[in-house]
């Protein structure tokens, strides 16, 4: 198969949350230049957008109103690109485009149709009244420089030539399509949630918990047995608060997923299940209780404060039986593990869950302002192929419209020079 187009060119290579962006950023560089440029998105799969339906558990958080280039890896690199193209300008792309958003409370920003594929249609429509062509089934497996053009090889071994190229496949699949000379960052899944040990979880099983989460790395002494108490003796990496779902393998929640971007074998997660109170006044508040609920059991006597399930997995990971009375002498302990009930991180618990990855080119070898490569011309990578990533709340979307919008502005202007 061999796929043509006009003289003057530009290939974007996935069909997802960036590639669409940059197709129709770039038929709308072209229209303001009174230009002509053929513009074609390849994507493997059978249909572009598929990436965008399952953002947000369908909804898609597409943005967000205190959007903050500190919230991302390589913040210096997405600060810049911020000031080249700020949020409010992604924002108001997607208002010319007839979308209509609201705003949560915490500032991430939804389709007011709260369905994703609102976000997809305006993105489609407005590729196709700019003349952007769709290839689907069309696996791009190698880019290649060439005389000032690139060469585009897919794996059913047609070709095409393109005069710009903007690789927005994202994670791994990007890798192997640029020529060498580029720094590449194993890629691996992040914003999922965690798999830990599962003795201290039994009878959790989805119950949710409002909850401080704190991330500690790994022990300083593998093995220790207090390192629960000690918090791994190990540095404090993140911290998180929001709701905790646990899972039989682990852990899942908005605040798990943020702090699996740092998270590693080995590490320790601490949860802080009774986060309005300091240690001392809830070793108080425990005492007081055992003073005038003595006859209570242990599980009886936190009722009001921690769920049953919930405190007898505490009681259980201090060696207390939940039946039975709470001595007076144990209430510090008490206290002390329902303000850190620690897991041993093992991985990432379901990467099908993951929304994003963590890893891919160096930014260092892209100019930020235009995603354009500083080694060969014309060639621009964007999204999750670059290695940036940030916490849920829109973060992640947000850079991949504007990464692609970029990266589009530059390739057209090039082009029509």
């Amino acid at each position: 198969m061999r796929y043509h187009g006009p003289m003057k060119t530009l290939a974007i290579i996935g069909g997802g949350a960036a590639g669409l962006a940059a197709a129709v950023e770039a038929s709308r560089e072209a229209r303001a230049r009174s230009s002509e440029v053929g513009i074609t998105v390849y994507e493997a799969d059978g249909r572009v957008g598929k990436s965008i339906l399952a953002t947000g558990n369908g909804r898609c958080n597409l943005s967000n109103a205190k959007s903050d280039a500190s919230a991302y890896r390589n913040a210096g690199f997405v600060g810049d690109a911020y000031r080249a193209l700020p949020p409010a300008e992604v924002r108001s792309f997607f208002g010319d485009l007839g979308l209509v958003m609201r705003e949560d409370g915490e500032g991430r920003l939804y389709p007011l149709t709260n369905k994703a594929s609102s976000v997809l249609d305006v993105l489609r429509f407005a590729a196709r009244e700019g003349g952007v062509q769709e290839a689907c089934g069309a696996e791009a497996v190698a880019v290649t420089p060439v005389d000032g053009r690139f060469l585009v090889c897919f794996a059913d071994d047609g070709t095409v030539f393109a005069d710009a190229v903007v690789i927005a496949c994202g994670g791994g699949a990007a890798q192997s399509l640029v020529p060498p000379g580029y720094g590449f960052a194993d890629v691996r899944p992040v914003l999922g949630p965690l798999k830990t040990e599962r003795a201290p979880l039994k009878g959790l099983n989805n119950i949710r918990v409002r909850c401080e989460a704190s991330l500690y790395g790994r022990p300083a002494e593998a093995g220790a047995r207090d390192r629960r108490r000690l918090h791994a003796g190990g540095a404090l990496k993140a911290r998180e608060t929001g709701e905790v779902l646990f899972r039989d393998y682990g852990v899942s929640g908005i605040a798990v997923f943020d702090l699996s971007r740092f998270a590693e074998a080995g590490d320790v997660l601490s949860l802080d299940l009774v986060s309005g109170m300091g240690e001392a006044e809830l070793a108080a508040d425990l005492a007081s209780r055992a003073e005038r609920f003595g006859a209570r059991s242990a599980v009886d006597l936190v009722s009001g404060m921690l769920l049953a399930p919930v405190a007898r997995a505490v009681l259980a990971s201090i060696g207390v039986q939940p039946d039975a009375p709470l001595s007076r002498g144990r209430t510090a302990d008490l206290a002390r593990a329902a303000k850190s009930f620690a897991l041993e991180v093992a991985g990432i618990g379901d990467v099908r869950q993951c929304q994003v990855s963590r890893g891919g080119f160096d930014v260092a070898s892209f100019a930020p302002e235009t995603m354009e490569s500083r080694l060969h011309a014309g060639l621009h990578v964007v999204g999750e192929a670059l290695d940036v990533d940030a916490p849920c709340g829109g973060y992640n979307l947000h850079w991949a419209w504007t990464s692609g919008m970029l990266a589009a502005r530059n390739a057209v202007g090039r082009l029509c020079r």
